[in-house]
């Protein structure tokens, strides 16, 4: 009964941890609005198109101050698996065919793929150490600034503008907040980020230590599935509206964010020493299967019909059942 009252208060920490990134993303969303600075603009820009990826960055964060970073690795790994296959599965599901357009089939999927797989191959020798976490850290620089900054600062633009925004707890048609309010809501969402993720992390230590398993499991299955909750929001809405380039995009991008920017800034902090290996091989093999499985899909037919949705949730659900056996 414990062990459900950890897991229930995990899921409760994680919706705050959300409604809080909600706020964050609002304030930034009204300071980048008023203002008419450029740097103030492309900064902005950055932080909302990471915007779906603040819940794994703030635990990544904590995990890594409180010594558990690998709670932030298998929270990352299984949410880069939840997204190509729960997220994705779900959305299709719900919403009905998604038709492929873009470029991004010859440049997004693989630029995630290799994203992802990297720290899979730098742990080979048991440890994500510091210099592998500035080898990540160093690469999503190259990639927020040089390869795709023309893509952050239309996401950027976009929101400025006010057509297009995360909504899935709740919605705000105008904001008349004005600045001295909109700083004060982002400095107390970022810090209700941090007491929730803090929280998270203590619960998931409390659970693994009364589940007798490894912490790396919790991230990896029960927090992973609350922290995909916004990407699984924005995925709906952004089908909703006809847009399956954001759709894509949003989910390619918060793979490669996690793998790079949170896992690096948590190996920065704390090295990462594996501590489950069978359980991060199979999650690892996992995610590439998953991801080959999923460009398949879209790659055949430029489209993704309802039943290779299904097919992506079934494979989601057998990777939850083998990774308790």
């Amino acid at each position: 009964m414990k062990i459900l009252g950890l897991i229930f208060l995990i899921y409760v920490f994680s919706f705050v941890l959300i409604r809080a990134a909600d706020h964050v993303i609002v304030a930034l969303r009204h300071l980048t609005k008023s203002s008419g600075s450029r740097g103030v603009f492309i900064f902005s820009a950055l932080l909302l198109a990471l915007a779906t990826s603040f819940p794994e960055l703030f635990v990544g964060i904590t995990s890594a101050l409180e010594g558990t970073p690998n709670l932030s690795l298998g929270n990352v790994l299984g949410a880069n698996i939840a997204n190509i296959s729960l997220v994705v599965g779900t959305a299709t599901l719900l919403v009905g065919r998604v038709n492929v357009h873009g470029e991004f089939l010859r440049r997004d999927v693989w630029i995630a793929l290799g994203a992802g797989v990297l720290p899979i191959v730098l742990v080979f020798d048991g440890e994500l150490s510091r210099v592998d976490g500035l080898i990540l850290l160093s690469l999503y620089g190259a990639y927020a600034s040089s390869f795709f900054k023309k893509r952050f600062l239309e996401i950027g633009q976009e929101i400025k503008e006010g057509t297009f925004i995360h909504r899935f707890f709740r919605k705000v048609n105008h904001l008349d907040g004005n600045t001295t309010k909109e700083t004060a809501r982002l400095f107390l969402g970022i810090a209700v980020l941090l007491v929730s993720a803090n929280l998270i992390v203590n619960t998931a230590q409390s659970l693994a230590a009364l589940a007798n398993v490894p912490v790396f499991l919790i991230g990896l299955i029960l927090l992973s599935i609350g922290t995909t909750l916004p990407e699984l929001g924005f995925s709906i809405k952004s089908l909703q509206d006809k847009e399956p380039t954001m759709f894509f995009g949003n989910l390619l991008g918060s793979i490669i964010a996690n793998s790079t920017l949170v896992i690096g800034i948590a190996a920065a902090v704390s090295p990462i020493r594996v501590a489950a290996i069978e359980e991060y091989f199979i999650a690892a093999i996992t995610f590439v299967v998953v991801f080959l499985i999923f460009w398949l899909f879209i790659r055949s037919k430029l489209k993704l019909e309802r039943w290779e949705a299904g097919v992506l949730l079934a494979i989601y659900i057998v990777f939850v059942v083998v990774e308790f056996l």
